[in-house]
């Protein structure tokens, strides 16, 4: 059963008040901005994800060792932090950005988006197609855009009710400690098979590449990891002849003594006794380490990616809003499709710097280390446009995030207020001239392979009107 929408509020399109002269010009100044950077990319780029890369991968390191020591509530504690951390980290400003083809210009072989897999659930290549192709080239175009909601959510007025919302902001508590599996069912687009636009062999080959990865992340964080920590706690104790404290009985001896306290069983039971307890106890902290770190990483992703896409003041479009989209079009959806977090270098670099998530839908395969350069100039330009520039602190994207997901949860529902046009002076921010790449855009032939926000092999496949 579905109920209509009740009429939602109309809300003026952000692109009224844009001629088609306007809209072409705005795309040539984005356009410009672009291939400004990308003519800019160099050794200190490099330096910045390698940089990271080592860092992520020397905590990981860090809490590994800690948590050999996992019987220790502090050592336990400062592991699961530091792993926790390490896992943000890499899925976060590594894996997400690397496979939308960021850092390709590199032509670094093992930093590419063609060869990269991530410390998640999803596989490369769905995740590729799902979000660098459908989500980013269809940003929030109502029935197209597959991440509007992610198919199990109504975050907007226009979206058809039904009873199962009812339930979406408890679903979506669950959703948030197991986003990666969620996201991962997500990228197999079981929608797009009942519509007939995707074969059945098709999503069993996704389905087999989700079991095939899922298998391999079990195995690592929750049998590999906590069996190295075991063997380090058995040998520290055979070295220390038994020195190390550890519980009196151990947990697969008392199993054996439900069969039998006599004989050989009871004898193996009493031998357990001396051997297994600590390194059985450090297996399962290890364990349950892995198991918070997890659970710490997808509720970060979470919270950042839900505060760059579905707060109430980002604008939804229908099918028929942007049929014959130009340019300019395109990337005016792409700047009110999306909301920034405001925050500080950290928050940025942890936040995969998504913070900047208006930027990075503007420019999906620009380095993120450069969102926070090009900002001041996409606030001019928005200005000059009059056009709005959604961002805001941390609280505020999640309070407007969940008040959505409660309020759309029932029937009816009416569009809230959209942000007027962007002011520097009443948001603190600078004027800037426009850059030398937009008052000399010729410099930079159209069909150069730097132009544009797409580029060819690179694992970057969103699709925006030609310049």
């Amino acid at each position: 059963m579905t109920t209509a929408v009740q009429s939602p509020t109309a809300v003026q399109s952000p692109l009224a008040h844009l001629s088609a002269e306007d809209l072409e010009k705005l795309a040539k100044e984005f356009d410009a901005i672009h291939d400004e950077v990308y003519a800019d990319l160099g050794d200190r780029d490099r330096r910045y994800i390698k940089t990271v890369i080592s860092v992520q991968r020397q905590l990981v390191v860090a809490a590994r060792v800690l948590l050999l020591a996992s019987r220790s509530n502090s050592a336990w504690l400062a592991g699961t932090a530091g792993l926790g951390m390490a896992k943000i980290l890499e899925n976060m400003e590594i894996g997400h950005n690397v496979m939308h083809g960021q850092w390709d210009w590199m032509n670094d072989p093992a930093i590419h988006s063609s060869v990269w897999d991530w410390d998640t659930a999803s596989t490369a290549q769905s995740w590729k197609h799902s979000h660098n192709y459908i989500h980013h080239t269809f940003t929030n175009i109502r029935g197209k855009d597959k991440d509007l909601g992610y198919e199990i959510m109504r975050v907007d007025p226009n979206q058809p009710w039904h009873p199962v919302y009812l339930a979406q902001p408890f679903y979506n508590v669950l959703l948030m400690a197991l986003f990666e599996w969620g996201v991962a069912l997500h990228d197999t687009d079981l929608e797009a098979l009942l519509a007939g636009e995707k074969s059945m062999s098709d999503v069993l080959e996704d389905l087999k590449g989700i079991a095939g990865k899922a298998r391999r992340q079990v195995v690592k964080d929750y049998i590999g990891w906590p069996l190295v920590s075991a063997a380090a706690f058995a040998l520290a104790q055979l070295a220390l002849r038994g020195r190390i404290g550890q519980p009196s009985e151990s947990r697969v001896a008392r199993l054996l003594r439900k069969k039998s306290k006599r004989g050989r069983v009871g004898a193996l039971a009493g031998t357990l006794d001396k051997v297994l307890p600590g390194a059985e106890s450090t297996f399962l902290r290890t364990l349950l380490a892995d198991a918070v770190a997890n659970v710490i990483r997808n509720i970060w992703a979470h919270g950042i990616i839900f505060c760059g896409h579905f707060p109430d003041q980002t604008y939804t479009f229908s099918p028929e809003e942007v049929e014959g989209e130009s340019r300019g079009g395109w990337y005016v959806r792409q700047l009110v499709g999306a909301a920034n977090i405001e925050g500080g270098p950290l928050f940025h670099v942890i936040s995969g710097n998504l913070g900047y998530q208006v930027e990075h839908h503007l420019y999906p395969d620009m380095p993120s280390s450069r969102y926070s350069e090009i900002a001041p100039k996409i606030k001019d330009i928005c200005e000059r446009y009059e056009l709005p520039y959604n961002t805001g602190p941390l609280w505020k994207q999640w309070g407007t995030v969940h008040r959505t997901i409660a309020r759309l949860a029932l029937p009816g529902g009416k569009q809230r207020p959209k942000p007027g046009p962007f002011r520097s002076d009443r948001n603190g921010g600078e004027r800037v001239e426009p850059s030398e790449a937009a008052r000399f855009r010729d410099r930079v032939p159209a069909d150069d392979p730097v132009a544009g926000p797409e580029h060819e092999d690179t694992g970057v496949a969103v699709s925006p009107p030609p310049r």
